[in-house]
């Protein structure tokens, strides 16, 4: 089979299109022939060098697709369904697992990640990690949502516990996560405030539902934000950035607010004010993909229609690179999508 692999970390000259053996599934696992896959910024940071990945290796967490072959002890799925795959790997066994938490997995491990994934013609998962797809779910918008939508489920709903009629502060609109936050909140009944670097973005963001949009190159956004809730601030922001904005998105909370981290795109290690913290009485969220029954609660409003991906572009799993270069430049608004 084709697909992107790369034998050694590094740029995105380690990236190759190149033929590789069909994975060989086991009695309760499932050989998926991928139809779409989407690119996260989770596959850069794999490729750059993430620790646990053994190589070589085949990136991509979101998967959708048809069963090609299932193992001999699975029931319930049959050759030719229509299904994605839960990106979720966990042991479901430990403590955290019996009790539904499945990202809390002592073994977590996420597809694409730890594990060979979707970036493939095919790509083989547990059979406990299917989903049947509906009819009227293209493959590609299907691909587009895994991954986005259960992380900002977790992190707005699950972790934040956002209300309506709060005030909660997007950055990065242009992100995939993000993307899919700005639909949540909107759906939750709170007023979004964004942050992106151009008016394309700030208008995608917009079109999107948000309430207030703020270009972080023209202006400092936690000064904006108090200009723009009369000095009060937000209750819940939702920082993927880290280093670059952890002071400002600390700065841009009411007192009693939330902050939200499910990444650290500009690095791990921010400076910090301890005294806003406990003065103002700031709670700090750390969060990271979701359960499956998170999963399958936001997946329930993506196939009625009231959420949808965005997708900025479809393009050729061949062109794996380029989509990656897309990413890192900032240029995409949503998803883009690799189709085998």
């Amino acid at each position: 089979m084709k697909a992107v692999v790369f034998h050694e970390h590094g740029d995105l000259s380690v990236l190759r299109y190149e033929e590789v053996p069909e994975p060989v599934i086991g009695p309760e696992e499932v050989l998926i022939r991928v139809r779409a896959t989407s690119v996260n910024f989770l596959d850069i940071w794999v490729r750059r060098g993430l620790p646990g990945v053994n190589l070589p290796h085949i990136s991509g967490a979101d998967v959708a697709g048809t069963i090609e072959r299932v193992g001999e002890r699975v029931q319930g799925l049959e050759r030719g369904q229509r299904v994605i795959a839960n990106p979720n790997l966990s042991c479901g066994k430990c403590e955290y697992c019996l009790a539904g938490e499945d990202s809390l997995c002592i073994h977590y491990k996420i597809l694409g990640e730890q594990t060979d994934g979707g970036y493939a013609e095919l790509v083989k998962v547990p059979a406990k990690n299917v989903i049947p797809l509906p009819e009227h779910v293209p493959f590609e918008e299907a691909a587009a949502a895994p991954l986005v939508f259960m992380t900002a489920w977790r992190a707005l709903i699950s972790r934040a516990g956002l209300r309506p009629g709060e005030d909660v502060l997007i950055l990065g609109a242009g992100g995939g996560v993000a993307t899919a936050a700005i639909q949540l909140a909107k759906l939750v009944g709170a007023r979004v405030f964004v942050t992106a670097s151009s008016e394309e973005k700030l208008e995608g963001a917009k079109r999107l539902g948000a309430d207030f949009l703020i270009n972080y190159k023209e202006v400092e956004f936690d000064k904006e934000i108090r200009r723009l809730t009369n000095r009060r601030g937000v209750d819940v922001v939702l920082d993927s950035i880290g280093a670059e904005t952890w002071v400002k998105s600390l700065g841009s909370l009411a007192k009693n607010g939330r902050l939200v981290t499910y990444g650290a795109t500009s690095g791990p290690n921010p400076q910090t004010e301890i005294r806003l913290i406990f003065w103002n009485q700031l709670r700090i969220i750390g969060s990271t993909m979701a359960s499956t029954k998170e999963l399958h609660e936001v997946l329930r409003l993506l196939w009625a229609g009231r959420l949808k991906p965005v997708i900025h572009r479809v393009m050729p799993l061949r062109e794996a690179a380029e989509a990656q270069r897309l990413l890192e430049e900032r240029k995409v608004f949503g998803k883009v999508v690799l189709v085998p």
